[in-house]
């Protein structure tokens, strides 16, 4: 039996925290005159009572500490609180309860994908709290990223296990120094982004909300054409330079503060991340200059932003990408599947599983004209061991076998294959945009029915917490004693 005490307190303190931040929206719109401030109010009150219930009736005694059955409970549960009561000011604003949930799911998960239309038009508040939602998912993907999954060992994720020693107390101090030191750099980063896009000709409400949804690689916006409703190039390279930011492990931006300056530049994932990214935007841009007559600048501004946007799985878009010819429809759909490092706000495969895999694939051609060869796999400077290649390869089978399984339940909803294909693909990945002309990269998910957005409700939680990770919550085995 799990002791659910410690798990029900920690969660009180969520959903107070939450509570807390409705009340920014509530103050923007009360600053703006907005009559909607008082949505967010009620929603702050119901979540700071509720959380308040939570953490004063089950008050521990000691100090809290979990096992990893607590601990995996917490982040399942903790992702549905914060989406259930951030959905509150979504109703409170005269959304259905599916369209709500959908948004704040979309939100908290930074997938992206959106039913709202007429951006341009809401109210101050209610964009703003949808950008809060993707920035704090952003940062709780980077501590269940950084502390959890390497120790679920899921996907490969074990290599990068932090070890530590000592008592038990020392480990969880170890653990907070990490959290804090990873929030300080997640901070800094976005007040940077902030005061690049200020300093280049945003509005300070367009700044900071973008600045949120492109550290947390999330991509929602303030407007109806994406990033497409700024002009400067400017403004579209610091955007492209902040997604590949958001994209990179922050555990090394960590190493790099505590003085190990070489950290980001040798890293064999952030060094493979960054080759992928400029080869794959210059080759891109080369085509589109012969397919619509574009200067080599402006056509690599579109592709560099566009394909970093969706590699990063941030979902801005300066064009629809999918008007550009079938090629760049292939191409886009490939994409998706990319994502950006582990240990990283970015959604999809990552790129470190495909180096493993690659690792992998080469040393099984190798032995198979010289068997006898002993071939060491290594990575970083690091041994692999065999459970690594292992685990990246049951991660993409259940990956791949995920997004045909959502495929089909989309079909059987009666949406056309290009459609139920491509929202799959983009909510398990947490890109956003799909392809097709209902929810493109100028399309939304609002035409679809209920039964297709609870459905990638649940794809888009699957792909957040990385499938496998989703899959030992349903094992009865985990929850043994």
């Amino acid at each position: 039996m799990i002791d659910l005490r410690g798990v029900i307190f920690v969660l009180g303190w969520v959903t107070g925290i939450v509570g807390s931040l409705l009340t920014v929206p509530a103050f923007v719109d009360l600053a703006y005159d907005n009559l909607d401030w008082t949505s967010f109010a009620v929603a702050a009150l119901i979540s700071i009572f509720v959380g308040s219930l939570f953490v004063l009736t089950t008050r521990p005694s000691t100090a809290i500490s979990f096992n990893y059955r607590q601990a995996f409970l917490l982040i399942v549960l903790g992702w549905i609180v914060v989406s259930t009561f951030g959905a509150i000011p979504f109703l409170g604003l005269g959304l259905s309860i599916t369209d709500s949930f959908f948004e704040t799911m979309s939100g908290i998960t930074t997938t992206g994908s959106t039913i709202l239309t007429n951006l341009d038009t809401l109210p101050p508040g209610l964009l703003l709290w949808r950008s809060i939602l993707q920035w704090i998912g952003g940062i709780g993907i980077i501590a269940i990223a950084v502390i959890i999954l390497p120790f679920l060992r899921v996907g490969g994720m074990q290599f990068f296990k932090i070890e530590s020693s000592g008592t038990a107390d020392e480990k969880s101090g170890m653990t907070l120094k990490t959290l804090s030191l990873l929030f300080g750099v997640y901070s800094i980063l976005t007040l940077a982004c902030a005061a690049t896009y200020y300093l280049f000709g945003m509005t300070g409400f367009d700044a900071v909300t973008h600045a949120m949804t492109t550290i947390s690689t999330g991509g929602y916006s303030t407007h109806d054409a994406s990033f497409g409703y700024f002009n400067d190039p400017r403004l579209h390279w610091a955007a492209t330079f902040f997604m590949i930011s958001g994209a990179i492990p922050f555990f090394l931006y960590v190493k790099v503060s505590l003085g190990n300056l070489k950290a980001l530049v040798t890293d064999q994932q952030v060094k493979g991340f960054i080759i992928f990214l400029a080869v794959v935007s210059f080759l891109m841009a080369l085509w589109l200059m012969q397919q619509q007559e574009l200067t080599l600048f402006h056509a690599l501004t579109l592709t560099a932003f566009n394909i970093t946007s969706v590699v990063t799985t941030t979902g801005f878009a300066s064009a629809d990408y999918t008007a550009w010819g079938h090629g760049a429809v292939g191409m886009f759909l490939f994409l998706c599947f990319v994502g950006g490092c582990s240990g990283s706000t970015a959604g999809a495969v990552k790129i470190y599983r495909y180096q493993v895999l690659w690792l992998f694939v080469r040393s099984h051609v190798k032995k198979l004209f010289s068997p006898h060869r002993v071939v060491v796999l290594k990575y970083n400077g690091r041994l692999l061991n065999d459970d690594v290649p292992l685990g990246v390869l049951a991660f993409l089978a259940v990956f791949m076998a995920t997004i045909a399984l959502f495929t089909i339940i989309l079909s059987l909803l009666d949406l056309d294959f290009v459609t139920a294909y491509s929202a799959s693909v983009t909510a398990i990945t947490n890109v956003g945009p799909g392809m097709g002309h209902i929810i493109g990269p100028s399309g939304t998910f609002q035409p679809l029915p209920d039964e297709a957005k609870w459905t990638l409700i649940c794809a888009m939680f699957a792909g957040r917490l990385e499938i496998l990770a989703l899959l030992v919550f349903f094992e009865r085995d985990f929850w043994a004693n």
